[in-house]
């Protein structure tokens, strides 16, 4: 028997928390400038109860961004300096030994609700599975015990486009596992005036005041109401035509196509799901439209779509495939 829908408290509950979301991006405006795309992917990951790649050359904020998104939600922040050094277990945690006490358990810095991982790439692929594993399981074992992480649980990792020497890339079964990739961008000559005005050298933090607007069991009871927008059947359909397209491209006459060496798997078709959602829901919708979709099509896709190096010869980039995708498939 199917279930009723009742569209109007349901329009009426979109409402009200797409209403706290906005009051969210409004706080955490106080500090940063002209990064509202950004800030809106934060909270696509944060919502979907996912994990966010964020990729841009130093200084534009990466660290204040999620480090505000903590404050104007209420959740506790941590930060973790990617190095060639680092071990494990100085994410996750070690157990000590003291003689009056006995074994005594130190958990790391992943224990919290916002950890960002700064120049996740920075690190060999061991501990970077390290991190990975707290992402998919939410929990962490540290020698004969396994805990588990406080929810919210958000990780926010970053890597530089630029440099190459001294890193180790995320696989692409790595990659998979976070829902987006977003790339931040210089800004504007008239926000990095603004910029200048704030500036965050001269001032502390605290300075700007930035309250937190909303708790983290709200934040978990948004991600509850995500699971109920809804999405008709031909959406569904939608979602899975624009994923096949990139693993048969010749099935839709993408032109591009050819330069695609490896296209998106099934956990691309969950991230449009889902992130469609939570777009819907930050405009005040309790249903996914087409527009939704092609919105957040890019940052679900385009670490999952590999260029093959004829295409990577010619300049081009996975964003570029998706721009045809989207002009070629359409909704029945």
């Amino acid at each position: 028997m199917e279930l009723k829908y009742d569209m109007g408290a349901m329009q009426r509950k979109a409402a009200v928390y797409s209403h706290h979301l906005n009051k969210v991006k409004k706080e955490v405006s106080k500090i940063v400038v002209g990064q509202e795309y950004i800030v809106n992917g934060l909270l696509h990951g944060l919502l979907a109860n996912g994990h966010v790649l964020v990729e841009g050359v130093p200084g534009l904020a990466k660290t204040l961004l999620i480090r505000s998104l903590a404050s104007a939600t209420g959740c506790a922040y941590s930060r973790i300096q990617f190095t060639v050094d680092l071990l494990p277990t100085d994410i996750t945690g070690i157990t000590t030994y003291d003689m009056n006490k006995g074994f005594n358990v130190v958990k790391g810095p992943v224990f919290s609700n916002f950890v960002l991982a700064d120049e996740i790439n920075r690190a060999p692929p061991k501990t970077q599975s390290a991190l990975l594993e707290a992402m998919q399981e939410h929990q962490v074992t540290i020698g004969r015990e396994t805990f588990q992480l406080d929810e919210p649980f958000f990780v926010m990792a970053t890597q530089n486009p630029l440099e190459s020497g001294g890193t180790y890339p995320l696989p692409e079964a790595q990659l998979d596992r976070f829902l987006l990739k977003l790339l931040i961008e210089y800004p504007n000559p008239e926000d990095e005036e603004k910029i200048l005005d704030r500036n965050i050298t001269l001032k502390n933090i605290h300075e700007f005041d930035i309250k937190p607007v909303i708790t983290p069991e709200q934040i978990i009871e948004m991600q509850d109401f995500v699971k109920k927008i809804y999405l008709k059947k031909n959406i569904n359909k939608y979602i899975v035509d624009i994923v096949n397209a990139t693993r048969r491209p010749e099935n839709y006459g993408l032109q591009l196509g050819k330069y695609i060496e490896l296209g998106a798997s099934p956990r691309a078709s969950i991230g449009l799901f889902i992130a469609s959602k939570i777009e819907a829901l930050l405009n005040g919708f309790c249903f996914v439209t087409p527009d939704h979709i092609k919105k957040v099509a890019h940052n679900v896709l385009r670490h999952r779509l590999i260029v093959n190096y004829e295409g990577q010869a010619e300049g081009m980039t996975p964003d570029k495939i998706i721009d045809e995708i989207l002009s070629k498939v359409k909704v029945e």
